[in-house]
């Protein structure tokens, strides 16, 4: 993914000291320690917690959404726990409990529940109430499909699953009535913004949601959409700024309130 790098808490800190517009912050943790249980993801003293802590600490101004899945930190890279073969829901759900618990204590306003586990919202909104954090919200992937949109992150992060795909926790891309469900259900679990990823293949689905709910809407611009922009610009500075603009634009026509998207810096420069 040309352009994006990793970062260490300490260059981070550097980086977002040079951001003037940008106000959120979606963070996701690179992990080397896997093992079938994620247990590095809800390690209090873990990189997302350090991370949280100090941004809250020097830049109380951002938004702090951290992302709660178990892909990069399970060694089988499946968003659960695996027993025999297949994905355990309930087991999974204690899993990104803890995770949203940790993330809250060191200081998340969000967490983001991205694992399309049922029941995952309101398992972590009764986690977080009950543990006094009931001023911390919940942006739920509520309508992520199994794309192949997603292959440049999970090179990145090296999540893609030893055996088998996601498909029987992520939605059939065939499928719009499941999306509408989905985003349904999450609003009655106590969801406080709802998601649909990927953008551009389903900006339909964004034009559904917003349509159906008037519920707050993100789309998710993902790496792939990123990657084909890069390959087409060619490292032609204003082609890249036409592309990206009528991308984003799309979406935001389509009804999301908000977009998250790798080209976030630049669009701040641009767009001024």
């Amino acid at each position: 993914m040309p352009g994006i790098y990793y970062f260490s808490v300490d260059v981070l800190l550097k980086e977002l000291s040079l951001l003037k517009k940008i106000n959120s912050l979606l963070l996701f943790g690179i992990c080397d320690k896997k093992d079938e249980f994620a247990s590095e993801a809800y390690r209090k003293n873990g990189l997302i917690p350090k991370a949280l802590k100090l941004i809250k600490k020097d830049f109380s101004q951002f938004i702090l959404i951290a992302d709660v899945c178990l892909c990069g930190y399970t060694s089988s890279g499946h968003c659960g726990i695996v027993k025999k073969g297949k994905i355990d829901n309930d087991q999974t759900l204690k899993i990104l409990g803890k995770i949203s618990l940790t993330y809250a204590e060191a200081g998340a306003d969000f967490v983001a529940p991205s694992a399309m586990m049922d029941g995952q919202v309101f398992f972590i909104r009764n986690i977080l109430d009950k543990n006094g954090f009931s001023e911390v919200g919940i942006l739920s992937y509520s309508a992520k499909y199994a794309s192949h949109f997603y292959k440049p992150f999970r090179d990145v992060l090296n999540s893609t699953p030893k055996f088998g795909d996601r498909k029987t926790y992520q939605m059939d891309f065939r499928n719009s009535k499941e999306a509408l469900r989905e985003i349904e259900e999450d609003i009655k679990e106590g969801a406080d913004i709802v998601m649909v990823k990927p953008a551009l293949a389903y900006l339909d689905i964004i034009y559904q949601a917003k349509q159906t709910f008037k519920f707050p809407l993100v789309a998710y611009n993902v790496s792939g959409e990123y990657v084909m922009i890069k390959k087409m610009a060619k490292n032609d500075e204003e082609k890249e700024k036409e592309l990206v603009l009528e991308v984003i634009t799309a979406i935001k026509r389509a009804g999301a309130d908000l977009i998250i998207s790798y080209f976030a810096k630049d669009l701040e420069e641009w767009i001024g």
